[in-house]
């Protein structure tokens, strides 16, 4: 049973992409399951800093083949882009090493536009998706209109689906009052595109289910987290995919017994970008300081948007519930060393909602943004920890703060992250 997925257990931002990085050093294929360029992940090797957006971690492990899967959504000037960043640095890039799933959607400019578009017309509403393209794209899969990778293939039938698609979004932007665009000028990049992204295209299903059956360790790449997933999280305000363990199945292409790892990526506190419930959001000076100034690229502004992110206490009723419908066999805490210095640190262990105590989210979002947290406190620390590397590295307000999460939860915590470097990582052991 040769396959780990990784998952974000908050509400994404959760340092997935070091965490995909340092398991990628054992696997053998990494791919990505769901998202788009929306996502963004960071990895630090020294002194060089990698942003990724589309690209599957993994690519900074030589020896390991990358995965574009068919639940993703995928712009093919971001990825070109991506692809020669990475090249201009000495990482290969190669269809040898990168495959793209025909079965993918591309986001069209349309798509990008219609996002922009549709965000504007909601106003104080407005989700604070990206606006890249992702939740029209998804929409139009659903509705099977969609353009998939696949028909790169053949240009001329890739540029007529292109130039039909454009006409049709420019209706739908008119409505919302928006510019339409000119389908020759906005599809001539992708036709370009298409030329260049034709030898990485494959049947990825195939691909991956071929290598598992050759014995090959498969690591599944999440992007966002389980609170945003369409179906699970604080709805609408979610992305359009599902970033869950579930999601890995359909958007790679295997089935559930091939699974042997569930690893769920957590902050030892919490933070979220754009709108929605977060009950345990501070505005304070606790709040300035988990979030930094944004001058330095662990500090808690967005990857790709570089919008500063809501900050607050670890939310163990959260996750309590990502770890149910993930089926978690473990947990990786990180940004432990972001806490350092605090005085005292809280965690919700329950919510008042009504007058009632309750231990488990409700489903319906008005509720939810009702509740009120109940926190248990904890000693800070004043002890730099980065350069921990054993559990008798760290203080004792650590390990005492680390072991009450785990018992909330209800999941093993085996693996600390101590500062963004890839070998900042404390393993605790089973």
């Amino acid at each position: 049973m040769p396959v780990t997925i990784l998952v974000g257990a908050q509400w994404g931002d959760e340092g997935k992409g070091r965490v995909a990085d340092w398991l990628a050093a054992s696997s053998d294929v990494v791919a990505r399951y769901a998202g788009g360029d929306n996502a963004g992940h960071t990895v630090v090797v020294g002194e060089q800093v990698t942003k990724l957006r589309l690209m599957p971690s993994g690519i900074l492990q030589s020896h390991v083949t990358c995965v574009l899967g068919n639940g993703q959504v995928v712009n093919p000037i971001s990825l070109l882009k991506e692809m020669d960043d990475l090249a201009a640095v000495g990482i290969d890039v190669s269809p040898r090493r990168v495959i793209l799933s025909t079965r993918a959607h591309i986001i069209t400019p349309a798509h990008i536009a219609l996002d922009k578009a549709d965000e504007a017309a909601r106003g104080k509403s407005a989700i604070g998706t990206t606006q890249r393209g992702i939740g029209p794209a998804y929409m139009d899969k659903t509705g099977r209109t969609g353009i998939r990778a696949g028909q790169m293939e053949d240009v001329e039938q890739f540029a007529e689906s292109l130039y039909q698609h454009i006409r049709a979004a420019n209706e739908k932007l008119a409505h919302l009052g928006a510019q339409p665009l000119n389908p020759q000028d906005a599809a001539q990049a992708y036709l370009d595109a298409a030329v260049r992204l034709r030898p990485y295209l494959k049947d990825t299903a195939l691909f991956v289910n071929s290598r598992l059956k050759e014995g090959a360790r498969v690591l599944c790449e999440g992007a966002q987290g389980s609170l945003l997933d369409l179906d699970h999280g604080d709805y609408p305000f979610v992305t359009s995919s599902s970033p869950t363990a579930g999601g890995a199945l359909t958007g790679l292409g295997f089935g559930p017994m091939s699974v042997d790892r569930v690893v769920g990526v957590a902050k030892a506190y919490a933070t979220r970008v754009g709108s929605g419930p977060m009950p345990t959001e501070l505005d304070d000076e606790i709040a300035d300081r988990l979030r930094g100034t944004g001058e330095n690229f662990w500090d808690e502004y967005g990857t790709v948007t570089r919008r500063p992110r809501r900050c607050g206490w670890f939310d163990a009723v959260m996750l309590r519930y990502t770890a149910m419908i993930n089926g978690f066999t473990e947990l990786i805490l990180t940004k432990l060393d972001i806490m350092t210095g605090l005085e005292s640190i809280r965690v919700a262990v329950a919510y008042e909602l009504d007058g009632q105590r309750i231990t488990e989210p409700p489903s319906q979002i008005e509720e939810l943004e009702r509740v009120e947290p109940v926190y248990e406190s904890f000693a800070g620390w004043t002890e730099p920890i980065g350069g921990a590397r054993t559990a008798a590295d760290l203080p004792e307000a650590v390990l005492i703060y680390v072991n009450r999460l785990e018992a909330l939860v209800g999941v093993p915590i085996r693996t600390l992250s101590v500062g963004p470097e890839r070998d900042q990582l404390v393993e605790l052991g089973s």
